[in-house]
């Protein structure tokens, strides 16, 4: 049938890409679609874009990815390799082909693996396995830290050697255990379960990054319910900072790596330890110092009143107190004799003057009577042999005699 040129609709190239632009784009399963297929004809040019043809054994798909969302690529992409890939169709009008912007890409495979994730997480996370109240706190200072890894890998020696370099002292114990594949799950919970009859104060378990395939092991039910179930807090480090396994939701305390695990398994460090214990033997130090002061100065005071109150300070007091005893009683017998010697002088002048000699050298004389020594103080009694005293001796009369012997 020839078409006419009335009837049909005319239109230049750049409106009928517009056109067919417009209709993929409005579409809603076009907008938001995961494609399946194998990379061919990788490019990354130095814009930082990602271009690549996704293809089957029919037919294939031009796709490229902005800058951006290729940045957050956990995926290195490769020639051959089968992929999922999410995205939105969109039209290149210059060469008129349409192609998938991507914004996400997976393994091949992981989109089942992801529902199974989401699934198990819902189902478990029901039962309480995630809830924060079933959280334990992390030992500040374990004497015992068990580990659940593979003896072979690298992670292990990431977390002995911080294990080292942090906190020498703790024992490490290892219950060596495959981290992917078939084996892995049942080995991984048989390590938990001897680490708890070790009685360690935490527990690792951890292994580095990978695809959602190596890491799905922390993601098998069996090890999820033996880290809930764990007498031993759990801390989990598994694969990098942006990946997340079940086992990080049932853990007591998720790690972004193994390296951070040990780092979080050990909150204390040697050093903490050593600066602690070099504070405290200062306090010590000074603490005992001040207390030797304060029992030094009780033990002077206890001294002082021992000696205010002993037997020596009152024998000196009683000293002291004779001495003053004696000083008084030297001075008052001193005053004693001062006034006795001036009343003596007193008297003697008082008998001086009363004393017969002194009458006698002023003319006077004393006589008596030689037989009977009788002082003659009346005429009638002087007779016979009379003895006179003057002031410069003696003489004898005899009334009636004219001359007298003179007795010197």
């Amino acid at each position: 049938m020839q078409p006419t040129l009335f009837s049909s609709i005319h239109l230049t190239v750049s409106q009928l890409t517009l056109h067919i632009r417009k209709q993929l784009e409005n579409d809603p399963t076009l907008q938001d679609v995961w494609v399946e297929g194998e990379i061919s004809n990788l490019s990354r040019p130095a814009s930082g874009h990602v271009y690549f043809t996704l293809k089957d054994k029919n037919a294939s798909l031009r796709c490229m990815m902005w800058k951006p969302d290729a940045a957050r690529l956990r995926v290195n992409l490769q020639d051959g390799m089968a992929i999922e890939a999410h995205g939105r169709i969109t039209v290149y009008e210059p060469q008129g082909t349409y192609q998938l912007a991507v914004n996400l890409i997976q393994p091949k495979g992981e989109g089942a693996l992801y529902q199974e994730f989401l699934r198990l997480k819902a189902m478990l996370e029901s039962e309480g396995l995630f809830a924060p109240e079933r959280k334990r706190p992390i030992h500040q200072l374990p004497n015992k830290i068990g580990i659940v890894t593979s003896q072979t890998g690298a992670a292990l020696r990431d977390m002995l050697n911080t294990l080292r370099r942090r906190l020498p002292l703790a024992q490490v114990i290892l219950a060596p255990s495959p981290v992917q594949g078939v084996e892995a799950p049942p080995a991984l919970v048989k390590g938990i379960q001897l680490l708890n009859y070790q009685l360690p104060d935490v527990i690792i378990i951890a292994r580095g990054g990978g695809s959602i395939e190596d890491l799905w092991a922390f993601n098998d039910e069996r090890v999820v319910r033996a880290v809930a179930e764990s007498k031993a807090p759990v801390i989990c480090g598994v694969g990098h900072e942006t990946d997340f396994t079940l086992c990080d939701f049932a853990a007591d305390l998720r790690a972004p790596t193994p390296t951070a695990a040990a780092e979080l398994a050990t909150p204390i460090t040697i050093l903490d330890l050593s600066s602690d214990l070099l504070s405290a033997r200062t306090r010590l130090t000074s603490l005992t110092l001040n207390l030797l002061a304060e029992q030094k100065a009780v033990i002077s005071s206890f001294i002082s009143r021992l000696k205010y109150i002993s037997p020596e300070r009152r024998i000196q007091s009683a000293y002291q107190h004779l001495d003053e005893l004696s000083r008084r009683a030297f001075s008052a017998l001193t005053h004693g004799i001062q006034i006795q010697i001036s009343n003596v002088n007193g008297i003697s002048k008082r008998l001086l003057s009363l004393n017969p000699e002194g009458i006698l050298s002023r003319g006077y004389a004393i006589i008596t009577r030689k037989d009977d020594h009788m002082v003659v103080s009346k005429v009638s009694q002087a007779f016979g042999k009379m003895k006179v005293r003057v002031s410069d001796g003696e003489f004898e009369v005899n009334r009636g005699l004219d001359t007298a012997a003179v007795i010197e």
